[in-house]
């Protein structure tokens, strides 16, 4: 309630004190984003009337924005307000993520949830105890496991057709391969975790019992391949756009002093690219620790702090799904523990976003076309 009464005298400050419209129209283009998005969150918690004094408040600012329209365009305050909204939604995803995350960790330790290697969220409070296991080294290592196994499935197979498609096909071939991997990255996750259940998991389980290996019906492999295939597309067509964003002059003044093709592409092309190489893979990482459905479908819910891949594992999205799935008291230990996974999920992909940020400022060799 303070930040939405705070919000008029702010918007006041920054058109009394503001000198010019650059620095003027930014800011209350954010206090307005601002405003709008307290008075949505506010609808949620069911303050009516604060909800809409806000979005009145939002409402005066986007109009004393678009005040400046006669002298710069509409798209550009528009662009400006969509900007700070987007930012700003991310900050209060973080917020309540935290905020909720509080009634978790007044019961149960940081260091039992981060260094524990049980997870049994079905707790009870019994004679003032709380009984129940909240490590989180189980899902973890599940995650883990399923990284592993899915970039090994999808980074060869998607470098090798990004560097065919970049260096080698022609025009037509590389407009229609393109259309094809955009089409199946439209492609329905439950699609790949239905593929996975009926076609990997029976034959994998054959394989391993051939090779000596007891697997299990929901296994971390038959999950690791399913969504190695579902990133394929998008592996590829992120190592594609890296190839071809490499200056042609390499490519010619490599081939002038005698290479080949084939030296050109693995000598000049890949190392070049390899910063926004290692941000596609990154980024693809951040894909598959957010996916659900196929693990759920094809590893299951069994929080194993296992390496084997052939044994049942979960994830952090499965057992946030799995524990806030029905009816439940969002003031218990056991629905409260699902944000703080969401806290610890929000920072992990955070942090991936992060170091691809930084591996493609940092290192990439300045071009001199």
């Amino acid at each position: 309630m303070a930040l939405i009464l705070a919000l008029p005298p702010l918007g006041y400050c920054l058109w009394r004190y503001s000198s010019f419209w650059k620095v003027r129209v930014p800011f209350v283009s954010i206090v307005a984003g601002l405003a709008l998005l307290s008075g949505l969150l506010l609808q949620s918690f069911g303050n009516e009337a604060i909800s809409a004094i806000a979005v009145l408040c939002s409402a005066i600012l986007i109009l004393y924005t678009l005040r400046f329209d006669k002298r710069f365009k509409v798209l550009q305050s528009a662009m400006l307000f969509s900007t700070a909204l987007s930012f700003l939604t991310v900050i209060v995803i973080a917020g309540c993520l935290a905020f909720k995350s509080k009634l978790f960790f007044a019961e149960v330790p940081l260091s039992d949830f981060i260094f524990g290697t049980t997870w049994n969220p079905d707790s009870k409070v019994i004679n003032g105890q709380l009984v129940g296991s909240f490590g989180i080294l189980p899902l973890l290592s599940g995650t883990l496991l399923i990284v592993i196994v899915s970039v090994t499935v999808a980074l060869p197979l998607g470098l090798l057709s990004a560097i065919y498609v970049s260096e080698y096909s022609d025009k037509r071939v590389r407009n229609t391969f393109n259309t094809l991997l955009e089409i199946l990255c439209g492609i329905p996750t439950v699609v790949y975790g239905y593929f996975a259940v009926v076609f990997l998991s029976p034959n994998i389980r054959s394989l391993a019992k051939f090779c000596g290996f007891n697997a299990q019906s929901e296994n971390a492999l038959v999950a690791g391949i399913a969504i190695g295939i579902m990133i394929l597309p998008f592996i590829t067509l992120l190592i594609e756009n890296a190839l071809r964003s490499v200056p042609k002059i390499l490519r010619y003044g490599s081939m002038a002093l005698g290479a080949t093709r084939a030296e050109t592409t693995w000598h000049i092309v890949v190392p070049y690219a390899l910063p926004d190489i290692c941000s596609s893979v990154i980024l693809s990482i951040s894909r598959v620790i957010g996916e659900t459905m196929i693990v759920l479908m094809a590893a299951g819910v069994t929080a194993s702090f296992t390496f084997n891949p052939l044994h049942s594992v979960t994830t952090i999205t499965v057992q946030i799904a799995t524990i806030l799935t029905g009816d439940q008291n969002f003031q218990s230990v056991h629905t409260s523990s699902a944000y703080a996974l969401g806290l610890t999920l929000f920072i992990i992909t955070w942090m991936l976003n992060l170091l691809a940020a930084f591996i493609t400022r940092k290192t990439r060799i300045p071009s001199r076309t």
